[in-house]
């Protein structure tokens, strides 16, 4: 590794807690060659959220306090995005020194992202060398990055509005500082809010100049148009910004209603059936045994029927995991649940995972159906949800969805909020496992969820309409 690093000045690091042991390694290499090192944390592996830590080393190159900047995280993306958010930083991710070199003299970036579960230490090292003493000579180069910069334009924000806001998100570096901090920026500058659209179907929008952008009050001033859009069917994320009223009260249609117990009776199935019929549940989700009943006691209904694949554990091999999602197809399931191979999830074996998911999803789509893919979060680091999700929509499953409900915990709205990021809003979430009342339903289609998995979907819908639930439906969810 170089020894010869000439630092024009401090060399900014920043971290999550999945990327804190390959900062601090960082963070000592450079400073046994004598370069000035500004941390910004985190500063322990205790659970944090990256892009507090990933926005303070970016602030620090745009304001000319570090020369260079580099983050971590578990991946190497999501830190990268955070970068990029800042006006006058080019932010890289690096996975070899080629990627780094190019980095730096193709694009003069003046931050490096680098990914703690695909790099081992050494070839960190060796990339961030690399980093440090590349530079951009070629003209041509150099005029593409300008073309970069120009994009910054309008972005400044001026610093009499937001500094304030920044030193005190700096100084207590919590979720709630870092959402209020967005809000505040994004509510000041809607024109930061890119690439809107009308509203589907030729709807009317909200808005003045007749664009969307993405305020999140359509879901309380636009119900009609949000029940259509829900109603149809497509993996679809519903917005409300911080502070709004209530959301909407009919939300049958993200319910899917549910009896996954060992010991249900066809007497029990054939009441779910009736109850999803009555209240307009998106499905009824029951074991493969009991597809074709469900599928003719539910003909002419508007609710599908859905079963899970590969459950609870996901261990089934993945041609056999299609046999059942073939089978099932065949019987009358229009959703297929399956659970992903959490153990070679947690081993780093993301190939299998894709290729597990991957078979099944050519099943079910040849059958016409939809995919959800299982992560069981309750057993995954936010790097493994991650990389699930990942997996998931390379794969081209339509959803992804938290939970079994026979693990130790179930959906929870960070879990919800990061599936929905990590799958970019492309793909459905569905929240399921322990969504007990109308208010657990709310808070989950606030972070995104698109579906709700819960054993007591009429409970849900009747406190939502302000309607007693009789005690039948009352049990805890599943």
């Amino acid at each position: 590794m170089s020894t010869s690093i000439k630092a024009a000045g401090p060399v900014v690091l920043g971290s999550d807690h999945g990327g804190f042991e390959l900062k601090e390694a960082l963070k000592r290499h450079l400073e046994r060659l004598g370069v000035t090192v500004i941390d910004a944390g985190t500063h322990s592996k205790e659970a944090c959220d990256y892009p507090v830590f990933a926005r303070a080393a970016a602030l620090a190159v745009a304001r000319g306090e570090a020369w260079r900047g580099v983050v971590v995280d578990g991946a190497g993306i999501g830190s990268g995005m955070v970068a990029n958010k800042i006006p006058g930083v080019r932010s890289a991710m690096a996975f070899d020194v080629a990627t780094a070199k190019n980095a730096r003299e193709h694009n003069d970036a003046n931050m490096l992202t680098l990914g703690a579960g695909y790099l081992s230490e050494e070839t960190a090292l060796k990339v961030l060398d690399v980093f440090l003493t590349t530079d951009c000579t070629l003209d041509r180069h150099k005029r593409r990055v300008a073309m970069i910069d120009a994009l910054d334009a309008g972005r400044n924000l001026p610093a009499s509005t937001h500094e304030k806001r920044y030193s005190e998100l700096m100084a207590s570096p919590d979720r709630a500082s870092l959402v209020q901090a967005i809000v505040d920026v994004l509510s000041a500058n809607p024109s930061l809010l890119a690439g809107a659209t009308d509203l589907p179907g030729g709807a009317p929008s909200l808005c003045a100049d007749g664009r969307c952008v993405a305020c999140g009050s359509c879901i309380s001033k636009r119900t009609d148009s949000v029940r259509a859009i829900v109603g149809a069917g497509r993996p679809m994320r519903l917005a409300s910004a911080p502070g709004l009223g209530a959301v909407p009260d009919d939300i049958a249609k993200f319910i899917d209603h549910t009896l996954l117990k060992p010991d249900a009776t066809y007497a029990d199935i054939d009441k779910l059936c009736a109850e999803a019929a009555k209240f307009g549940f998106a499905s009824v989700c029951v074991n493969p045994m009991y597809v074709k009943r469900c599928a003719d006691k539910l003909r002419g209904s508007s609710s599908l029927v859905c079963t899970v694949i590969g459950f609870p554990l996901g261990a089934t091999p993945p041609d056999i995991k299609a046999l059942e999602a073939r089978r099932a197809i065949r019987d009358g399931a229009r959703e297929i649940d399956m659970v992903i191979s959490i153990g070679a999830l947690k081993s780093g074996d993301h190939k299998y995972v894709y290729d597990d998911i991957r078979a099944v999803a050519e099943t079910v789509h040849d059958g016409r159906a939809i995919l959800k893919v299982i992560l069981e979060t309750a057993l995954l680091t936010d790097e493994e949800k991650i990389a699930g999700c990942v997996a998931a929509k390379k794969a081209r499953a339509d959803f992804v969805k938290t939970s079994t409900g026979f693990a130790k915990g179930g959906a929870t709205v960070h879990d919800v909020t990061l599936m929905a990021t990590a799958v970019d809003h492309r793909l459905g979430v569905k929240a399921s496992g322990g969504v007990g009342s109308a208010e657990d339903a709310r808070k989950m289609i606030q972070a995104g969820a698109t579906r709700i998995g819960a054993s007591v979907g009429v409970k849900i819908v009747q406190e939502s309409r302000g309607q007693a639930s009789d005690s039948a439906s009352a049990k805890a969810a599943y």
